[in-house]
């Protein structure tokens, strides 16, 4: 598979495709009242239904993108999350459009004040490659459940994929309601730079701060869901085998091909060379074989496999310790790569200054809780922090001594998957978050709605000003 599909004259095709497609639904916005719940729950409900139907081609699709994508990681990633999250709205919608009831002052009584949810308009959302169908759908249930239109840009490296997209959004939606934008990054740059009433990116930190620059010239709120080095802190405390058990398979799902994935490990120094052990045992018990392993999945292209190896000889040559987890020779055509271990790590390695968005584990050693929490906080906001320990005082101690977009203790990934959490990253790993109610309310608009019957005393604090005025609004003031 290119590392690209799409030539030029194609990215010309969808970017004058887009351009009618945004007017289309600009116009639709400005035609149409406001959806009420029935109407939200049906949209979500149809979206639901075309994705069971098509589950299967999106999971070949998905496959052949890959060049190999496990049907689980498939079903657990992008499917099972993206229904769950849909049957979560659909239960709670009516509740989160309820209007808000206001207190209004005895000042300006008698008189009434709620906050009224309205959706933004035309929301642009844009979808990395890792799990094309969950951060597609995701947050378009979020833009649905607000009453918004939506228009999906797709990853270039995903084209199958994409073709399915297609078709599915098509069975479900109007043009006007739902569409599906392919192209390469030139059509993604003429996206971000058109005026969308809020735009959802999810990718990289560079590429998000192009996005955010680019909205910023038609004042576009932006939700960024980015990256960063996710960090996994193995307390003192716990035993090596209960904390592999428990943030392993977050790190080899997709091939650790995953934003919220542990980027890398804090462990006691003492530790090390039973965690490395351990590491090989429950990973071989996972995954006895790679090549031929339809439940271990490859590299998504040839650009992101040398990128990975080329962390791996720049941490070579820079005196760090390489421990491929298997003996299995893996032919490179296939692009799978084993878990790899990388020790005795050093700041001025590429390993630790990317992302590294694949099967590579590097271990940090400390000597002491606190060391670990600094280490972490002399570095960018994390994406998700993970923490191993069953210590009370470990546990407050990072809950409230970190930032990170969002925590786990004793697991690693699963909070992605409860809809009730809202999902989003601080500073470079992104700004605002989706997911249930804050999700609901980052696109919605909260209007503000104060109302008067027929009988009404605001003439009395009209000019002229009298004394009686005067003494009013003094009290109010030094109360």
């Amino acid at each position: 598979m290119a590392d690209n599909p799409y030539t030029e004259c194609d990215d010309k095709e969808e970017i004058e495709q887009l351009e009618r497609l945004f007017l289309l639904q600009k116009k639709n916005e400005n035609c149409v009242e406001i959806p009420s719940a029935k109407q939200r729950i049906s949209d979500i409900k149809a979206l639901k239904n075309a994705l069971t139907h098509h589950q299967n081609e999106l999971l070949i699709a998905m496959s052949d993108d890959f060049g190999h994508r496990s049907k689980d990681d498939s079903k657990l990633g992008d499917i099972l999350t993206t229904i769950l999250s849909a049957n979560y709205a659909i239960k709670h919608i009516k509740r989160w459009m309820r209007p808000s009831k206001r207190h209004v002052h005895p000042l300006f009584q008698p008189a009434k004040a709620h906050v009224q949810y309205q959706p933004l308009g035309v929301v642009g959302i844009i979808t990395p490659w890792n799990y094309p169908i969950f951060l597609a759908l995701g947050p378009l249930i979020t833009a649905l459940s607000a009453g918004n239109t939506a228009i999906i840009k797709m990853s270039e490296f995903t084209p199958n994929t994409n073709r399915i997209m297609k078709r599915l959004i098509a069975s479900a939606f109007p043009p006007e309601k739902v569409t599906v934008i392919c192209g390469g990054s030139s059509v993604a740059a003429h996206f971000t730079h058109l005026n969308f009433d809020h735009i959802v990116f999810t990718g990289s930190t560079a590429i998000g701060k192009k996005v955010m620059a680019a909205a910023s010239e038609n004042l576009t709120p932006v939700t960024l869901e980015l990256g960063g080095k996710s960090p996994v802190i193995i307390g003192k405390d716990i035993d090596i085998s209960t904390a592999v058990t428990r943030f392993l398979v977050a790190k080899t799902l997709n091939s650790g091909q995953t934003c919220v994935a542990p980027d890398y490990l804090l462990c006691p120094e003492e530790k090390i060379p039973k965690l490395i052990e351990t590491l090989k045992i429950q990973f071989n018990s996972l995954y006895p074989n790679i090549e031929n392993n339809p439940d271990y999945g490859g590299i998504i292209n040839n650009a992101q496999f040398q990128r990975l190896h080329h962390l791996i000889e720049d941490a070579s040559n820079k005196g760090g310790v390489i421990t491929p987890l298997t003996v299995e020779k893996i032919d490179g055509n296939v692009r799978k790569m084993a878990l790899t271990v990388i020790t005795n790590i050093h700041d001025d390695m590429r390993v630790m200054q990317e992302e590294i968005f694949g099967p590579l584990l590097p271990i940090v050693p400390y000597n002491d809780i606190q060391q670990a929490i600094d280490y972490i906080n002399q570095r960018e906001n994390p994406l998700a922090l993970y923490l191993m320990s069953f210590d009370k005082k470990t546990q407050h101690l990072v809950l409230n001594k970190t930032k990170a977009g969002g925590v786990c203790i004793n697991e690693a990934a699963m909070h992605v998957a409860q809809d009730d959490l809202p999902f989003g990253g601080i500073g470079d790993s992104g700004m605002g978050q989706y997911h249930g109610r804050e999700g609901f309310l980052a696109l919605s608009k909260a209007k503000a709605v104060f109302s008067r019957g027929k009988f009404s005393l605001g003439s009395l604090i009209f000019p002229p000003y009298n004394q009686i005025i005067h003494k009013l609004i003094y009290k109010i003031l030094i109360k």
